[in-house]
């Protein structure tokens, strides 16, 4: 029998309470909660059939569908591993991930099998391929006994070292980032949540979702995010929470009929990815809209801080406080935890923290020195207790809510033959947050396109430089590594003396 902080058994028990509440509501179809509970336990029953044993790893490629949702539960159930893939990378990093994670079965939306065959082209093994809107086979439900610290996620997060590493969530972790987000959150089983973050998130799960069929809530799930049709959703469905990153109520924002819109079912709106600049926070209180802004990361599966609606104004720039069952410190560089108002590495500690890294037992320890998860992130935190992110320490920038690492869009750009060296920087934009420029020493005249194009056949669209500048040669310190602020102070030089 499963322990009782298993996320299977959340369906179960609610589809037992409300069988017939509409628990997805999709474009042209609804499922109710007893059909989730029903189709993910004959799915459990397929997986195992088809030779798949606890702690195996079922790969999913797939635009958001109500099919993602019985499947996650039919994991749970059968003590799988799911391992969500972006259909944003290029074929050879959904190849690395399939073959690092070592899939048994590539579970595939219609519309991303091209996708998921070039990936497999490129990829050293052949996991079994499956349709994701096939009924499920099986029959009956499956037997077996899956622990509250069993791994129920593997997520691929990008590496420092341009490698992803996959951070496997238990069931555990995925129980108490919910029960805590909840104590902020207040989702009740009358709730209705837009759900437009991609499944292939961990956002996309543990930010409102799961927490929302734990409570019996409907979720409005889209296919993809437009912020015309999101602003329709929320009048229409009466739509009262949701999630996103600044991007996505920017977009809203701007579009024609945000003004006209009735938002008033709308109480709490989540933001996530970056903090959300004070004009856009203005435009939607103005409208009546309590934010909730936060940090997460995958590793914290992701819930860590939280600023409740009355602070948005006081604490501009905040990411709040630790939520409940989550602790958090600063420490100075050589580890020691600094007390009181301090500038520091931001650690996080709690039942919430991930398992380690999949197959990276140097990664994991380096991760967690000391009982800590160290983020990587430079936080501030002042006198009242509040943090705020500062920088990162592990170079990374984030453009639309996505982590873009340096280290791997350098990789790209130094294996053209044109190029001796790159790096790339992470710079404002109004839109995105942050969007990448490269900063290339060439061989000899290249077009900027020509490296664009070259990066865009290789990489995620988000992960793109926006621009290539050329210099002479890159500025280094004594041991040879690369001064991006100098460089990055040089080019604001330049840009002022051009302007």
């Amino acid at each position: 029998m499963s322990s009782t902080l298993t996320i299977g058994t959340w369906i179960r028990d609610r589809a037992r309470l409300t069988p017939v509440r509409t628990a997805i509501d999709f474009p042209g179809r609804t499922v109710s909660y007893g059909q989730i509970d029903h189709d993910s336990s004959r799915l459990a029953a397929e997986l195992t059939r088809r030779g798949l044993s606890r702690g195996d790893r079922v790969a999913v490629l797939a635009d958001n569908c109500p099919e993602h949702v019985p499947l996650l539960f039919a994991c749970a159930k059968a003590g799988l591993i799911m391992t969500p893939l972006s259909w944003r990378l290029a074929p050879p990093e959904l190849a690395y991930q399939i073959d690092h994670a070592g899939a048994g079965l590539l579970v595939v939306s219609r519309d991303r099998m091209r996708l998921a065959e070039a990936a497999l082209a490129a990829a050293a093994s052949r996991p079994a391929l499956r349709e994701i809107e096939a009924p499920p086979e099986g029959d009956g439900d499956v037997e077996i006994d899956v622990d509250d610290d069993d791994p129920l996620f593997l997520c691929y997060t990008s590496g420092t070292s341009g490698r992803p590493k996959g951070a496997l969530l238990t069931h555990a972790n995925c129980f108490w980032t919910n029960l805590s987000i909840d104590h902020l959150m207040d989702v009740t089983t009358f709730d209705v949540v837009l759900q437009v973050l991609p499944q292939f998130h961990i956002g996309g799960w543990n930010v409102q979702p799961l927490l929302a069929w734990w409570k019996g809530a409907t979720v409005v799930l889209e296919p993809s995010f437009d912020a015309g049709r999101a602003l329709s959703l929320i009048e229409s469905k009466r739509v009262t929470t949701m999630m996103g990153v600044p991007a996505t109520y920017l977009f809203m924002a701007e579009h024609p009929d945000f003004a006209t819109t009735d938002l008033s079912s709308l109480r709490m709106a989540v933001v996530g990815g970056a903090p959300m600049p004070e004009p856009l926070i203005r435009t939607w209180t103005e409208r009546g809209v309590a934010l909730v802004q936060g940090y997460g990361l995958t590793e914290a599966s992701p819930n860590v801080l939280g600023l409740p609606p009355e602070y948005l104004f006081s604490k501009v720039g905040y990411a709040g406080k630790a939520y409940p069952h989550v602790d958090v410190a600063l420490a100075d560089q050589n580890g020691a935890l600094l007390e009181g108002p301090a500038i520091g590495e931001l650690l996080v500690r709690g039942p919430n923290v991930f398992a380690g890294y999949w197959q990276d037992p140097d990664a994991t320890a380096e991760a967690m020195r000391g009982g800590w998860l160290h983020t990587g992130d430079v936080a501030e935190r002042d006198a009242e207790g509040f943090y705020r992110i500062r920088d990162r320490l592990k170079d990374m920038y984030i453009s639309g809510g996505e982590n873009v690492y340096p280290a791997e869009v350098e990789s790209v750009l130094a294996a053209h033959p044109a190029v001796v060296e790159a790096a790339v920087l992470g710079i404002p934009d109004e839109r995105w947050g942050e969007v990448g420029l490269a900063v290339v020493v060439a061989r000899s005249p290249i077009p900027p396109e020509v490296l664009i194009h070259w990066c865009r056949e290789r990489l995620a669209r988000f992960k793109v430089p926006r621009d290539v500048r050329f210099v002479d040669r890159l500025p280094r310190s004594g041991m040879s590594k690369v001064l991006k602020r100098e460089l990055a102070a040089s080019l604001v030089k330049e840009g002022k003396r051009a302007g």
